[in-house]
């Protein structure tokens, strides 16, 4: 593991310092704002439809444009792409996306401003092979890389090109795999390998990628390659991107939760959002991610919150410690249980027939993804009857129902649930330093009650007496999450803080993530996809962090939006399966089939297996090594034929289309993964 850390701080956002690197006129890293960049999707071949559609990029927003260069044919063919844009007034850098052919790579250099090679098939090929390397074997094997990759080298210095060196998980070389498996650290090596062979030429015009479609993989690969580069002096820029993440409301999840978590941290110097969707789609996502960095930056300014001891380790995934509570016989709490999720009521007490009504509905619907708790706000003590006859009509209905005392009230709890079927009452209030005595009352009532407590806190106030009073109570075992007036830098950093306050103070009590609107970069967009970004990045992070035992939605617009939400992102990070997940690429000149198209036909055969991984691939380069951890892959092999897999082997070749998606659902059944709509 590296000796260095990551990043300056994990409270504030603070720039990962870099050398600049020039694109053409473009500056990436260094004090360059984010850079947003895309990827053409048309044959590249087709010199006019790649050129519109560059320009098309170009004119949405997109500041570095990437066209696929399958072959030495493909490659020639950027010489007339380049003209041609630069003759229609755009001055955009081009970059040639290189995997197999080193004599494509070579030819590209010639006509664009950088070179993208995959260090795992560039000069290697891979076959899954075991096989054990000596030490000698292994240095062989360099010597025989630093052949393969010099050329490239020395043509981009000669010619003042750029090259980004772009690992993807599951596209590892052999040799990789075999020394240091599947993994992150596997990832970073593979693209530490090329540097040092490109530094042994003085050349260091470098930008480095680490995608996975997974992004808790590449958190941590991203993560470790930068510690890894500080303890060797490196200072490269960062290409930030969740690869493969597929399409709609999923896609963003997965991009915002990987790309966000990374630029909260300082990381991250140019971006770009895959989708299976008209590229123009990912540019203005980029561009959010990139003004919420921007906002961040600025904040970090004015604020001085110290890096609290966290006692993990950042490249390893480890699920937080907590104790285990139970709600009910399918509603426990705990490291080894998936996040639970509560959802606003979205109306007053005194509607209760409604709450109910919505609420049946919506647990009718979605049995793999229901609401499991429901938060509701008492504004008199008349609500408390309310509150009595809401509970007793939802006995078998729902494991929890929480009460949330706003500041200051002092309503009497509610009373103990008179049929054993009842929800049960997680009363919520916020403390400050100064109510060490009122927190003392709550929770002794709380107990009486028979009812769990949940407390907002500060991270900073429980280093006095309101710790104090929690080490007395902790046979209740509250459940504590941030209070909405946290001062940090920004929430997730608060939660972090607060995640290490509790862990030295040796109180191990789970953590609820509130996604509501005081919890937002960006509070003054009032729009659900700026909602949805701003959610993915603080519930991402947090869960791809190990933290997180309870998870709110509060700012979508009504419960079953919430609700639907919630489970989208715990989808995203990982945390819980509630559907199937899709691994798809976002296509490009290599796909051998519409790959939009093709994507909503899996969704709608497929998109009911609870615990399912699907890929769909539009080509060969990102079939078994691109879907390094998907249950089954549907991959274009030639024109208008299919190859199904099932885990990394190739088990069906060259289907017709037409029959492709009928015939991955009898692979599924096959495999005994099919369960009926």
């Amino acid at each position: 593991m590296p000796s260095s850390s990551y990043c300056l701080s994990r409270v504030r956002t603070l720039r990962r310092t870099t050398r600049e690197v020039k694109v053409g006129s473009i500056g990436v890293g260094g004090d360059n704002p984010i850079r947003v960049q895309s990827m053409t999707t048309t044959e590249t071949l087709d010199v006019e439809a790649t050129s519109r559609q560059t320009i098309e990029l170009v004119e949405a927003g997109c500041e570095i444009v990437r066209i696929t260069a399958q072959n030495v044919r493909a490659a020639e063919a950027l010489a007339a792409i380049a003209k041609k844009v630069r003759v229609d007034g755009f001055d955009v850098p081009l970059v040639a996306d290189i995997h197999f052919l080193p004599q494509a790579a070579m030819e590209a250099a010639k006509h664009v401003e950088k070179v993208r090679v995959n260090p795992g098939n560039y000069a290697d090929r891979k076959k899954f092979a075991v096989r054990e390397y000596s030490d000698l074997e292994y240095e062989e094997e360099l010597e025989r890389l630093h052949g393969a990759f010099s050329p490239l080298v020395l043509r981009c210095k000669e010619l003042g090109r750029a090259m980004r060196i772009g690992t993807n998980h599951g596209s590892l070389s052999d040799r990789i795999l075999n020394r240091f498996g599947d993994t992150p650290r596997g990832m970073a090596e593979s693209a530490l390998e090329f540097i040092r062979i490109a530094e042994s030429h003085d050349y260091r015009e470098i930008i480095l990628s680490m995608k996975a479609s997974n992004p808790k993989v590449m958190i941590e690969a991203y993560r470790l390659v930068v510690a890894l580069m500080n303890d060797e002096s490196m200072e490269y820029p960062l290409h930030l991107g969740v690869t493969e993440a597929g399409d709609g409301e999923d896609a963003r999840i997965k991009s915002a939760t990987g790309i966000g978590s990374l630029l909260l941290d300082g990381l991250g110097d140019t971006i770009r959002v895959s989708l299976t969707e008209d590229p123009v789609h990912e540019i203005p996502v980029a561009q959010d991610l990139a003004a919420r960095t921007e906002t961040l930056w600025q904040r970090a300014k004015n604020k001085t919150d110290a890096q609290p001891d966290e006692g993990i380790d950042p490249f390893e995934f480890t699920r937080r410690e907590c104790v285990d509570l139970a709600f009910g016989p399918n509603c426990k709490v705990g490291p080894k249980e998936p996040p639970r999720v509560i959802v606003p009521a979205g109306r007053p007490l005194e509607e209760f027939r409604d709450i109910v009504s919505d609420l049946s509905k919506a647990q009718a619907a979605n049995k793999d993804a229901p609401i499991e708790g429901l938060l509701l706000r008492l504004k008199s003590e008349k609500d408390l009857s309310h509150l009595e006859t809401l509970r007793e009509t939802l006995v078998g209905s729902l494991p929890l129902l929480v009460v949330e005392y706003q500041p200051g009230e002092q309503f009497e709890l509610p009373t103990r649930a008179s049929d054993r079927g009842s929800p049960k009452i997680l009363v919520l209030r916020a403390f400050a330093t100064s109510q060490a005595e009122d927190l003392h009352t709550f929770l002794t009532e709380t107990e009486n009650a028979d009812h769990t407590s949940a407390l907002a806190l500060e991270p900073t106030d429980l280093n006095g007496t309101l710790g104090e009073v929690l080490k007395t109570h902790q046979g209740s075992a509250p459940i504590i999450t941030l209070s909405k007036t946290s001062t940090f830098a920004h929430p997730v950093g608060a939660y972090r803080a607060l995640a290490a306050q509790l862990r030295q103070l040796n109180l191990p009590f789970p953590i609820w993530i509130r996604s509501s609107d005081e919890a937002r970069i960006h509070p003054d967009e009032d729009f659900f996809s700026s909602r949805l970004l701003d959610s993915a990045i603080l519930t991402g992070s947090l869960l791809c962090d190990g933290i997180g035992d309870i998870l709110s939605v509060e700012n979508a617009p009504d419960s079953n939006r919430s609700r639907a939400l919630a489970y989208n992102l715990l989808q995203g990070a990982r945390a819980r399966s509630s559907k199937t997940e899709f691994v798809a690429c976002p296509s490009c000149g290599r796909t051998l089939f519409d790959l939009q198209s093709t994507t909503q036909r899996v969704k709608e055969s497929t998109s009911h297996l609870k615990g399912v991984t699907i890929a769909v691939m539009g080509c060969i380069v990102n079939g078994p090594g691109e879907m390094a951890d998907a249950d089954f892959g549907y991959v274009g092999s030639a024109p208008g034929k299919i190859d199904l897999y099932v885990g990394k082997n190739r088990v069906k070749s060259a289907i017709s289309e037409k029959e492709a998606v009928d015939r991955l659902v009898r692979l599924i059944k096959e495999e005994g993964k099919w369960t009926e709509p």
